[in-house]
């Protein structure tokens, strides 16, 4: 009976209703060979995405790259925004990266930078407002609120540790976000030590591991996101 009731609303809401629905287009429209096959790839590749299997097969290559680091030696630890609401509201991504530099900073004494701009409220204002809460000294913390992306975190980071004469960083940011954010580091000259967070694979499965999610379909759209955007560090213009 529970699991009829997960499955059921699995079906009628997001992204299962969709699923359903581009069934019921390949069912009713199956002389019609285009809009059948059409409707009928639809269907299975958002059922993929949806499912956590496929989404931590698509997350492993990413998340595996860098394990968390045992030692730490360096001048300073670095976070990178993810996100944040108009209400002021961190996003997910954003928060467990900043309680990871939390915690490190508690342990190191280590000062922190802050990186992430926006159009209204900046992630590294918001950031270290909540960094202040915590009681963090606001002598150990820096913000850089000019960078709309990773390319450009890695810029103004640059900037900041140079007038600092910071040598050695911690960088903090999600795992599946760390390839790209250490390549476009160290494109920048940078000496980095990646320390991962967020990590988004269950690798535990039972039967309800089969039933789409919109949370595991928006992680899944995250890795295929940065597939691209790792692609697009060999063209001239990158992905933010």
């Amino acid at each position: 009976m529970f699991f009829l009731k997960k499955l059921l609303s699995s079906l009628f809401l997001p992204p299962g209703f969709f699923i359903l629905g581009f069934l019921l287009i390949s069912f009713f429209e199956r002389k019609k060979k285009f809009t059948y096959y059409f409707s009928m790839t639809c269907a299975l590749c958002l059922y993929l995405l949806s499912i956590e299997p496929v989404k931590d097969a698509l997350l492993t290559p990413l998340e595996n790259k860098f394990p968390v680091p045992e030692r730490i030696d360096a001048d300073a630890i670095v976070v990178l925004g993810g996100g944040s609401y108009n209400t002021g509201i961190l996003k997910e991504d954003s928060m467990k990266r900043l309680l990871t530099a939390l915690t490190l900073h508690k342990k190191t004494h280590l000062p922190i930078i802050l990186s992430g701009g926006a159009e209204n409220l900046p992630d590294a204002e918001i950031m270290k407002s909540l960094l202040l809460d915590f009681g963090v000294d606001k002598r150990d913390i820096l913000t850089e609120v000019k960078s709309r992306d990773t390319l450009e975190n890695a810029l103004y980071v640059k900037n900041l540790c140079d007038q600092k004469n910071y040598k050695k960083l911690i960088l903090i940011t999600s795992a599946y976000h760390m390839p790209r954010a250490v390549e476009l580091f160290k494109r920048e000259g940078l000496d980095i030590i990646p320390y991962p967070t967020d990590f988004k694979r269950d690798m535990k499965y039972n039967l309800y591991s089969l039933l789409p999610k919109m949370s595991v379909l928006n992680d899944s759209v995250k890795a295929l996101r940065e597939y691209l955007a790792l692609l697009s560090l060999r063209l001239p213009a990158q992905l933010p």
